[in-house]
């Protein structure tokens, strides 16, 4: 008997199991690191998944840390599905939060209705900028964007840390932090006395237009087209290199939105720390998410509970808080490998001869 790959598509039904498949095999594989530091796996999984859920300020707790995987993975969703492979959100989102910082300080008397928008318009218009120079060279000189994308993520994370020890750093304690933005471009509290703001329904909402544009528009049929073929694409008369710099700045802006969400609703001065590599976890939430916006948002809740699970079952077992980087890790490679079976198929056969 042998083993032979085919070249298949699989079934329809199940495609949408594939993501919990890749999460079932991910907590087996972890569950040996888990008994290595002499915890049960399922009480470890129980606090990781199950008790953030169980009280009301946990379960808040989980929606806070999923608003900016939301954003990112929409981001990240958004240009893999025009074909642009943008690995860049991380710095897309420290170029968004730092613009926001800049237009949040001189919002000092600017009533609220005036000044959020303002800094969602800069984080936004800021990602924009960052995203265009790797898009340019994509389009115009086929330059491969998953290393310069990759690239600036460092170069705006330097520059925000210039920043911070330059001209922004706290004139009183000398600490690396920027002085706190106005008062009036501070996102309001969805629930009180919770850290649940108003990124997060701006998180929602967006999702939900770039799941309408995606599905239900002529440019998002020319986006997936581009995405599965672009020279087919071509063929057909589409414009794959606009379409491709589309995605790429919308793209980069929701990153930049993701960094003005975390100035203004959790932080409210730039920190070199504003972001612990939401950009990277986008890539992992949309890798999750199968590229769907339903999917994403989905995901983005899946990996805000684990992000909070963490911490839960490090208090109450004395669990590393690190393993939870390290499910989100394996998560990323168990997903792709699964996601193979959505083209490809096993088969058992007799060998020939």
């Amino acid at each position: 008997m042998g083993i032979r790959v085919e070249r298949a598509p699989a079934p329809l039904w199940i495609r949408p199991l594939l993501p919990l498949l890749a999460v079932l095999l991910t907590f087996v594989i972890t569950a040996g690191l888990v008994m290595a530091v002499g915890v049960n796996p399922f009480t470890a999984y129980y606090y990781f998944i199950v008790e953030p859920l169980a009280g009301r300020v946990s379960a808040i707790e989980v929606l806070v840390k999923a608003t900016p995987l939301l954003l990112t993975g929409a981001a990240v969703t958004f240009a893999f599905v025009g074909g642009y492979w943008n690995i860049g959100a991380e710095g897309q989102l420290y170029a968004g939060a730092t613009a926001a910082t800049a237009v949040g300080l001189l919002m000092e008397g600017v009533p609220s209705w005036l000044a959020i928008p303002a800094v969602v318009l800069a984080g936004f218009v800021a990602g924009v900028l960052w995203a265009l120079p790797p898009a340019l060279m994509k389009v115009k000189l086929a330059i491969d964007e998953v290393v310069t994308t990759l690239l600036l993520n460092s170069v705006a994370l330097f520059g925000v840390s210039a920043l911070l020890n330059g001209p922004w750093r706290n004139p009183i304690s000398q600490w690396p932090q920027s002085p706190e933005i106005a008062a009036s471009a501070i996102f309001p509290r969805l629930i009180p006395r919770t850290r649940l703001h108003l990124g997060f329904l701006l998180a929602i909402a967006i999702i939900l237009v770039l799941w309408f544009v995606i599905n239900r528009t002529a440019f998002g049929l020319r986006m997936r087209a581009v995405g599965l073929g672009p020279r087919a694409a071509r063929f057909a008369g589409i414009r794959v290199e606009r379409t491709v710099l589309t995605a790429a700045l919308v793209s980069g802006g929701i990153a930049g939105v993701a960094g003005a969400s975390q100035l203004a609703g959790i932080h409210y001065s730039l920190i070199e720390a504003i972001s612990p590599g939401y950009g990277y976890t986008g890539i992992i939430v949309a890798t999750l998410g199968t590229l769907n916006m339903v999917g994403v948002a989905l995901a983005a809740l899946f990996i805000g509970l684990i992000d909070t699970g963490a911490q839960t079952v490090s208090r109450a077992l004395g669990v590393p808080v690190y393993l939870g980087d390290v499910i989100q890790a394996t998560l990323l490679l168990v997903t792709l490998s699964v996601l193979l079976f959505q083209f490809y198929r096993i088969r058992w056969g007799r060998r020939a001869g």
